[in-house]
């Protein structure tokens, strides 16, 4: 997991570029997404994280965005009801 504010925008850029990071979320709200997703554009720069894989994502106990992934999101709803 990197925190938006431990990395400059010109590396960040360029591990979305390499692959390293494929996915983003809100580090309050516990939600990751795609780097494409209007709702996670709109997070606050001290709040957005990102990672390598929507696995550690998990592993940091972060839950499916409802709104770009609805299939995972929907999964994960039906597994905790």
């Amino acid at each position: 997991m990197i925190t938006h504010q431990k990395i400059s925008d010109s590396e960040l850029l360029g591990k979305i570029k390499k692959g390293e990071i494929c996915f983003g979320g809100n580090r309050k709200l516990k939600i990751y997404g795609t780097l494409k997703c209007t709702s996670g554009k709109r997070i606050k720069r001290e709040n957005r994280v990102f990672f390598s894989s929507a696995e550690e994502a998990k592993q940091n106990g972060f839950r499916p965005c409802g709104h770009c992934m609805k299939t995972d999101y929907q999964n994960w709803k039906n597994g905790l009801i």
